[in-house]
């Protein structure tokens, strides 16, 4: 019996070079990635990045319900509960792929149908091309598992107009393929059943002046109409209330904006976890401010700190193992955290003091 295989890596021969095509291969977990995916991954695109014969990659999934939904965090639960020590190199594995993908010197193109959520964001948002179906759906959901939207989010929400990237970073929400599309997460909507057509047409055609120009060309030829974003209907509730200085700040100023739609994202953020949204706001905050390096540098920071305390694996637990939905968090109320509760997580980890000591 042959093995199952969580990710392919496939070279289809092309004109004046090849494509290099992943394919994610856990679609009963809805592709979620693990830190095998993120080590191989990672390795195949330095060797494609420096390779003469390879023009361009392809990332795709398995035919399913998503793209991917993120991170194995089901698998980081249980190791967290072993005691694992080497817990974070789960996450320091995946922020040096999002890197790799980051600065990847050649044209990756993203192919997107279905649910794309946290580290499934991550493994596309940072490409040069970013290809979706009607089908898409992209949520950052982190705050209500007790984390908060790490993979580079700290950059690509951090930049999003009218406060946007605020909203979605500290509701979780989610956004279908128009609204997507209106805030630039996604470059083109497709339909489904033409991936394998888009994957021949890019093999087929030279890349060898200006590819990037030329890789749009061939997916505008597959572009289909989009329709109105309803979510930008919302920019000036969202922009006047995220605004705001404090969490507790935006949960007042949306209880008291005029309209059903505002009290419900204040409903929604209430059943956060008030570490996360609080860790999330400065985050983002400090993000925009911050070239992309830095920011996974700050993640790689955060995520150290989220290890380390209760609410992660408190979220995790009410999410995934039990599916009570009823985490409790610690502290429970936003009244009860400090603003040295929250400079902690930012606090530079020892490892980056010794560097710094030794320089």
């Amino acid at each position: 019996m042959q093995e199952k295989v969580d990710i392919f890596f496939e070279e289809i021969p092309g004109k004046d070079g090849n494509i290099g095509l992943i394919t994610l291969n856990r679609p009963e977990v809805l592709n979620a990635l693990n830190q095998a995916i993120f080590v191989a991954m990672n390795a195949k695109l330095q060797e494609w990045g420096s390779a003469d014969t390879i023009k361009a990659v392809v990332i795709r999934a398995a035919e399913g319900r998503a793209f991917c939904a993120g991170g194995d965090i089901r698998s980081a639960y249980e190791r967290a509960k072993a005691n694992d020590p080497t817990l974070v190199n789960f996450f320091a594995e995946e922020y040096s792929m999002n890197r790799t993908i980051y600065h990847f010197p050649k044209p990756y193109i993203a192919l997107m149908n279905g649910i794309t959520m946290g580290g499934g964001v991550g493994i596309s948002i940072h490409g040069s091309h970013r290809v979706a179906t009607e089908r898409y759906v992209f949520a950052m959901p982190e705050t209500g598992i007790g984390f908060y939207p790490d993979v580079g989010a700290t950059y690509f929400l951090s930049r999003l107009p009218h406060k946007i990237g605020f909203y979605l970073g500290l509701t979780g929400a989610k956004i279908d393929h128009h609204d997507a599309h209106a805030l630039g997460l996604i470059d083109y909507v497709v339909e489904p059943d033409v991936f394998p057509d888009i994957v021949t047409k890019l093999a087929e055609t030279s890349l060898q002046h200006n590819a990037d120009a030329t890789v749009s060309e061939v997916l505008n030829s597959f572009m289909i109409p989009n329709g109105k974003s309803s979510l930008m209907d919302k920019q000036t509730a969202i922009e006047m209330c995220f605004s705001k200085d404090t969490v507790i700040g935006i949960l007042d100023a949306l209880e008291h904006f005029p309209d059903a739609w505002s009290q419900q994202v204040a409903a929604l953020m209430s059943t956060k976890s008030p570490t996360s949204l609080s860790v999330t706001l400065r985050q983002l905050t400090e993000g925009k401010k911050l070239k992309f390096d830095t920011c996974m540098d700050l993640e790689l920071r955060l995520t150290s700190r989220f290890l380390q305390g209760h609410d992660f694996f408190e979220g995790i637990r009410a999410a995934i193992i039990d599916k009570d939905h009823s985490p409790h968090w610690r502290p429970a109320k936003l009244e009860a955290i400090h603003s040295t509760d929250i400079d902690h997580y930012f606090a530079l980890l020892p490892a980056e003091l010794s560097t710094r000591e030794n320089l």
